[in-house]
């Protein structure tokens, strides 16, 4: 048996496979300990711990830990003189109009900061000597009260020679083992002292809830009979050993969503689409992302309340518009939703736990577009009139009745949704007409189509059990370990000659990381170097071909470049312009087995009725059926509801499909 489990901000999602037996399952998440969720999730699905044979598992731990400032004290060692990195960050304003701006503030204090004496420059080459006894005098005084839990080490210029980082950390470690120590040239090996150090201190600072987390979990199922493989999902799209987590804690960042692109991908691809946008809708956020040929787009950077973080995340754009978002009205007495969520305590007024703020859920409670009895499988009600009395002050101030500002709720929430989908489209040089619409999360279905209809995108294909797509797409990824060096190099000559040295040193210490894991059979690899005009600020992608870099020349690599420069910013001339390689990354992956197929595990008994839904400002007769009643060939005619174990699909009037043979929902535009 195979199980993943994920912990979303409303919900905990698990699905099993045994055998081609799907289970799933969807429980309240408990934001407070998100270990518990994971645990009734296992209870619900009725699961013997003693079966699983690999557990992969999701959470928004490390997130949380930042956002809510509830990380370990860690103390950060630099070189001489640089003791105000942090704070000094970069020079430039986030929100340029904002008088009262400042700069996002750093998860390690001034006082936390100590200086060490040593100096390697650009070239790696020591420029002053690490002079070890000074350096412990330094290491005994920081932490001789044990007032920290965690330290982080970020040296200028380490990631080209990490040896001084090295020694500290290993003199840390035999004088103080019951700290945890992170330093930069195991975390981020690249130039950008602010981002190297910002992304080293945030690892530090989550690891040790990420151990403790990791641990304590370990310890309950254990305990409970589990004893086989047990891996985290990361923000690249891979996952990794409990081990390689704890030594790379900011990795895991937004595992979640990033587990919901991997099932897409692989669910979708079994019907025949490569090029998809996700739509990822749950009870809090909503988060898209754009698949090219089955591969998600890597971005090497992303940022956690304001600070960045330099690590490989697949590119997902997130907003605040999840089935608890709050519909609410601004200063200017426009309507909005979002980004402020009801959580999953107390939720939604309708889910009747003392919540009164109107959220999403409500508006489709009251506009017909979710049907109470079969709301989670019909094992949770909802209160329809707790939902009325949440959303008739609004309808009062606009002078709506209950149905039509419900219904302008949701299309705000769609216009919301439409905004992020060309943030990561058409703002980048994509057209949305070129690609399927791929929803999932319990509310991601109710919202696929009239979202499709606003980016004239023709098909949406709905998996099956969309509501825990997530917790699947922890089963279908991949071992994945990303490895990244800084060299500055000149794109001419013999050039080539280098990047396959390079390359070579990379991939050897990535065998090595792989063993110490155990994962030693299919290893695969993906060569990306960051490029850029001499001269430019910021670098961009290009990805190398493993088979054609033994033959490889500098004039392929310039013919590489400008194409990829030209896709993003459609001009660039090698010939008249010198081309530089920055930096080299390495992305190495095991299968995790055969990967297991989501067929529709029918939790719901078949059924077939009619009802209505309020849409665009009509009331109209629908279709209302569960998802086990539709056979293979079947089709279905919007307007119609078709419900399953954890999530709705509206179909509109003028839409139409059916399943196919691998039970994903297809559905297209006739009108």
């Amino acid at each position: 048996m195979r199980v993943g489990i994920e912990v979303g901000g409303t919900f905990t999602d698990l699905v099993a496979i045994d055998r081609g037996r799907v289970v799933v399952a969807k429980v309240p998440s408990t934001p407070a300990r998100p270990d518990e969720g994971a645990l009734a999730a296992l209870a619900a699905a009725d699961i013997r711990l003693d079966e699983i044979e690999d557990l992969v598992h999701g959470s928004t731990v490390a997130t949380n830990a930042i956002l809510e400032r509830k990380g370990a004290r860690v103390a950060f060692f630099v070189t001489a003189g640089f003791r105000d990195l942090l704070l000094l960050q970069r020079h430039d304003r986030k929100r340029i109009y904002d008088l009262f701006y400042q700069k996002p503030e750093p998860v390690v204090g001034r006082a936390d900061s100590f200086e060490i004496v040593e100096r390697i420059d650009a070239d790696g080459e020591i420029v002053t000597p690490l002079d070890m006894e000074a350096a412990r005098r330094v290491v005994r005084s920081a932490l001789s009260d044990g007032a920290y839990g965690a330290v982080a080490i970020c040296f200028l210029n380490s990631y080209a020679n990490p040896d001084h980082e090295e020694r500290v950390a290993d003199l840390i470690r035999r004088e103080h083992p019951d700290v945890f120590v992170t330093h930069s040239s195991e975390v981020t090996r690249e130039f950008r002292e602010y981002e190297r150090a910002t992304t080293t201190t945030l690892s530090a600072y989550v690891q040790p809830v990420i151990d403790s987390y990791v641990s304590r979990l370990e310890a309950e199922l254990g305990s409970r009979g589990f004893k086989r493989n047990f891996s985290i999902m990361q923000s690249n799209g891979g996952r990794l050993p409990t081990e390689g987590i704890r030594r790379n804690a900011i990795a895991c960042l937004y595992s979640g969503p990033a587990a919901g692109v991997m099932g897409a991908v692989r669910q979708a691809g079994i019907s025949g689409f490569d090029d998809i946008v996700t739509l990822d809708m749950g009870g809090t956020s909503t988060d898209v992302c754009l698949v090219r040929g089955g591969k998600p787009d890597l971005s090497t950077e992303t940022e956690i309340n304001g600070l960045p973080v330099r690590a490989p995340v697949i590119d997902i754009a997130t907003i605040g518009a999840g089935g608890g978002s709050i519909v609410w009205v601004d200063d200017g007495g426009m309507l909005r939703v979002g980004p402020e969520s009801t959580g999953a305590d107390p939720g939604p007024a309708c889910y009747g736990r003392g919540g009164t703020l109107p959220a999403v859920t409500d508006a489709h409670l009251l506009r017909g577009t979710l049907k109470a009895a079969a709301f989670a499988g019909g094992r949770m009600s909802l209160a329809r009139d707790r939902s009325e009395a949440a959303l008739t002050p609004l309808a009062e101030r606009f002078g709506m009745s209950l149905e039509e500002m419900a219904d302008a709720a949701l299309r705000v929430a769609d216009a919301n949704i439409v905004r992020a989908i060309q943030l990561v489209s058409t703002e980048r040089g994509r057209d949305p007409r070129d690609y399927v619409l791929v929803p999932f999360g319990g509310a991601g279905p109710l919202h696929a189509a009239r979202v499709a209809e606003e980016l004239e995108i023709g098909t949406v294909v709905v998996p099956p059990n969309a509501g825990v797509l997530s917790a699947f797409g922890l089963l279908a990824a991949d071992f994945l370990r990303y490895d990244s060096y800084t060299r500055h190099l000149i794109v001419e000559g013999d050039v080539a000659d280098t990047v396959r040295e390079v390359f070579a040193t990379m991939k050897g210490r990535a065998v090595e990381a792989f063993a110490m894991l155990d994962l030693v059979e299919g290893l695969a690899f993906t060569c990306t170097l960051e490029m850029r005009f001499v001269g430019q600020a910021f670098e961009i992608p290009v990805t190398l071909e493993e088979t054609a870099l033994e033959d490889m020349k500098a004039e392929t690599l310039l013919e590489l470049f400008v194409a990829a420069h030209h896709r993003v910013f459609a001009f660039g001339d090698a010939g008249r312009q010198r081309v530089e390689i920055v930096s080299f990354r390495l992305g190495v992956s095991a299968p995790p087995g055969p990967v297991p197929t989501l067929a529709e595990g029918h939790g719901m008994e078949p059924f077939a009725t009619e009802g209505s839904v309020f849409d665009r400002g009509e009331r109209t007769a629908c279709a209302v059926m569960s998802r086990s009643a539709l056979g293979s060939g079947s089709e279905i005619v919007g307007p119609a509801l078709v419900a399953d174990e954890t999530s709705t699909i509206y179909v509109p009037g003028s839409w139409a499909g059916g399943p196919d043979e691998h039970d994903n929902l297809i559905i297209r535009r006739i009108g």
